[in-house]
């Protein structure tokens, strides 16, 4: 997903975006280490990634709110 796109997510989007992809993460990460070849490997790269995008924009937007207080 494109960062532009997940800037305009609300954060209950964004946590509830990263909660499926944490659980799908979780699967392959079990099947790689099951010793099952996933269908496509290349998508644990894709979902870390993903995951830290959401954790940044999250991150900056509690930072934003933050220093909006003071």
């Amino acid at each position: 997903m494109k960062t532009v796109e997940l800037k305009q997510k609300n954060n209950e989007e964004l946590k509830k975006q990263l909660d499926e992809l944490k659980k799908d993460l979780m699967k392959l990460n079990a099947q790689r280490s099951t010793g099952t070849i996933p269908e496509n490997p290349g998508n644990i790269k894709k979902f870390r990634r993903s995951i830290a995008r959401i954790l940044t924009i999250l991150n900056k937007k509690r930072m934003e709110v933050k220093n909006a207080k003071k």
